[in-house]
């Protein structure tokens, strides 16, 4: 008997072996999109101190700033409430915070919103708002270009204090329409999304100090598993009554000398700080293919609970160990990869030891000779709750691209009950140069710890080096850059005008075109409008610092478009008659875009036309020239240059809402709207064109 497989079972075993192939690739596709980094392209923040920009923040960090002060008058009496007797029945023993400058200014308009209706928002939404916005703008991210998209927003948010005021000053016999709305922790989150028009995944949550690490944790797992192309994270904490702060006195949470001393033999609590900060991410692919710049990576990300521990707001050492550990599994990476840790650290004698024999736990496989940096920025700032985890991120961000590790303050004598001698760690005290390993990069780990329970810790990595491009400004045939400012009111227009001038004198790296492309591409351009033409880095200073002035610089144009929206762009598109040898030539020397739209014709054609089609456009010779006006090759040439000229003007953010033509206009409109592919319209063209070229002519 023959036991060789019949041709019938060969067929089906190799059918089975190129299935079971495909199923392991589709499997090891999931598992790698499960671990994408994520990049963040875009942030934006308010913190105590004036740091109201990433940048601002970072040199606060930077040169060791404390930014903890006595409260403010305008925030509540503290002498009338101050005892320092911390068994006081409704009074503080503290004196101290950290507090946001100017949070209560707030221009409605630009949002959309009526002056009536922002009486009866909470500031903690008027900042995510704001920082939003900025975080967008930072990334080169027109906010307007997202409508319909499914972007994702999560935010952390804590505090009650303004509906708590709401609720003593006014009864609900007075409360008017916009008081469940304006104080909703949900709407904090949802508003964003209707101001955007985004239509993928929102939610607030809170889960008390991190609250704005696990907003991160969740959009990194929705921008993995797909739910999201774009997401915004972040939190938001604002103190605007005292009653925070007595009932943590009560509690003993709070710092007597209104110092976070973390990690210190005198710790003894937390100071209350302010912030509000927002981060703009896209998968590193994504990102990468976009040709976002790039701020740094999340590589992992881990969220677990305490579970059951020594009371109900005391941390569990095995459980921050734990989501360490997974963390560096999520990434992919050992304890050796990372370098740095930006401790959740609040400064408590039971908290900090906790911590650092967690980290060394999850962190100490490593020599002696690579100690890991560890530090906390609550000891600049205070303990900011619902953005307190964020507030790291930033911080971490920013020191990668510094490639510094910032001083950790208040430090004087170290916490005996942590043993030093024996976890591999090292707490930075001044500036200190951050060095990647032998060929590796820099990362680190963020951790943020809630009194609820809920635990995060994520893994981010220094951004990768972006690529070297010529300033546009630079190009052939470029003699005029323009530059389009906008705003809300003239007078915001002129201002960032200034802003712009100063930032170019300070970074004189920056070129003309790059701050074109990005006022243009970057930016959602509103009712008043400011346009620059100018002719290199000194014309473009001068203009600037003239608009900032309040002038209009000879050659520029302002304009107020009504309803704050421009009108709807048409692309038209000519017909036969209007071609000539040369065509286009400048626009295919000195624009990349228009370059590469036009070499996709010039290959898609090939073989449809006797001649290649490129020595014909540009009349290379005389009878390259004389070939244009041949039916033949001038429908596909008008053809070619007209859709790469689509696609330039879309490079430059102006996008048709309707597309018209005449003769063979007509295709490349149908083409622009998406009616058929670029190579099915060329095909059908030459076909026509040649159809038409093979017609007796009369006479």
């Amino acid at each position: 008997m023959n036991d060789r497989p019949s041709t019938d079972q060969r067929a089906l075993l190799q059918r089975a072996l190129l299935t079971i192939d495909r199923l392991e690739a589709k499997l090891a596709e999931e598992r790698a999109a499960r671990r994408e980094p994520i990049a963040i392209v875009g942030m934006g923040c308010r913190f105590p101190g004036g740091a109201d920009t990433p940048e601002a923040f970072w040199e606060l960090v930077r040169e060791g700033r404390d930014a903890v002060t006595e409260v403010p008058k305008e925030r509540w009496d503290v002498d009338a409430i101050f005892d320092p007797d911390p068994d006081a029945i409704g009074k503080t023993y503290t004196r101290w915070g950290a507090f946001i400058d100017d949070f209560n200014w707030f221009d409605p308009t630009f949002f959309g919103i009526t002056r009536r209706e922002a009486r009866s928002i909470d500031p903690q939404q008027r900042l995510l708002l704001e920082t939003t916005w900025e975080a967008l703008e930072y990334g080169g991210i027109a906010p307007s270009s997202l409508a319909g998209s499914r972007g994702g927003v999560f935010v952390g948010v804590t505090g009650h204090d303004f509906s708590l005021i709401g609720a003593e000053a006014l009864s609900h016999l007075k409360a008017d329409a916009y008081g469940a709305s304006g104080g909703a922790h949900s709407i904090a989150s949802g508003r964003i999304s209707y101001l955007l028009g985004l239509h993928g995944p929102n939610f607030a949550l809170d889960t008390a100090c991190s609250s704005s690490m696990v907003a991160i944790h969740c959009g990194v797992r929705a921008l993995r598993e797909g739910d999201a192309d774009l997401v915004l994270a972040g939190g938001v904490t604002m103190t605007l009554s005292a009653s925070g702060s007595i009932v943590t006195s009560r509690a003993r949470m709070m710092s007597f000398d209104g110092r976070c001393k973390t990690f210190d033999a005198a710790a003894d609590g937390y100071v209350r700080g302010e912030g509000c900060a927002m981060l703009a991410m896209k998968r590193l692919s994504d990102a990468e293919r976009d040709g976002d710049r790039i701020v740094a990576v999340i590589r992992g990300t881990a969220i677990n609970q305490d579970g059951r521990s020594t009371g109900m707001t005391a941390p569990n050492g095995r459980a921050q160990t734990a989501v360490l550990r997974a963390a560096l599994d999520d990434a992919g990476l050992t304890p050796r990869d990372v370098n740095y840790i930006e401790a959740h650290g609040t400064g408590t004698s039971l908290g900090d030891p906790i911590e650092l024999n967690a980290l060394g736990e999850a962190y100490g496989d490593r020599p002696a000779d690579e100690p890991l940096h560890v530090a906390s920025v609550k000891t600049n700032i205070g303990h900011t709750e619902g953005a307190a985890g964020i507030a790291g991120v930033i911080k971490t961000a920013m020191a990668m691209r510094a490639r510094e590790i910032a001083p950790h303050l208040n430090l004087e004598t170290p916490n005996p009950l942590i043993p030093w001698d024996s976890l591999p760690v090292e707490v930075p005290l001044a500036l200190t140069p951050w060095q990647a390993p032998a060929e590796g990069r820099l990362r680190a780990g963020v951790s943020s710890f809630g009194f609820s329970g809920t635990n995060a810790h994520l893994v981010m990595e220094e951004a990768p080096e972006p690529a070297v491009e010529a300033d546009e400004a630079d190009r052939p045939g470029r003699e005029h850059t323009l530059l389009a400012l906008s705003g809300r009111a003239r007078e915001a227009v002129d201002a960032m005008a200034g802003r712009l001038a100063a930032h170019m004198e300070a970074h004189p790296e920056i070129g003309v075109g790059a701050v074109a492309a990005e006022l243009g591409l970057g930016r959602s351009h509103l009712n008043q409008r400011l346009a620059l033409p100018v002719n290199g880095r000194a014309d473009a200073l001068a203009k600037l610092q003239a608009a900032a002035r309040g002038e209009t610089p000879e050659g520029a144009a302002r304009d107020n478009v009504r309803g704050g929206e421009a009108p709807a762009t048409v692309f038209l598109f000519t017909g036969q008659g209007s071609q000539y040898a040369g065509m286009a030539r400048e626009l295919y020397d000195g624009e990349p875009v228009f370059r590469a739209a036009l070499d996709r014709c010039a290959a898609a054609l090939e073989g449809k036309l006797p001649r290649p089609l490129l020595p014909v456009v540009f009349g290379e010779t005389s009878e390259d020239a004389a070939l244009l006006d041949d039916t033949t090759y001038t429908q596909p040439a008008l053809f070619a240059v007209e859709w790469s000229l689509a696609e330039l003007w879309k490079s430059w953010g102006v996008v048709p809402a309707a597309a018209m033509g005449h003769s063979v206009g007509e295709y490349v409109a149908a083409c622009v709207a998406g009616v058929f592919s670029l190579e099915d319209g060329l095909a059908l063209i030459a076909e026509r064109a040649r159809l038409m070229g093979s017609l007796p002519r009369d006479g």
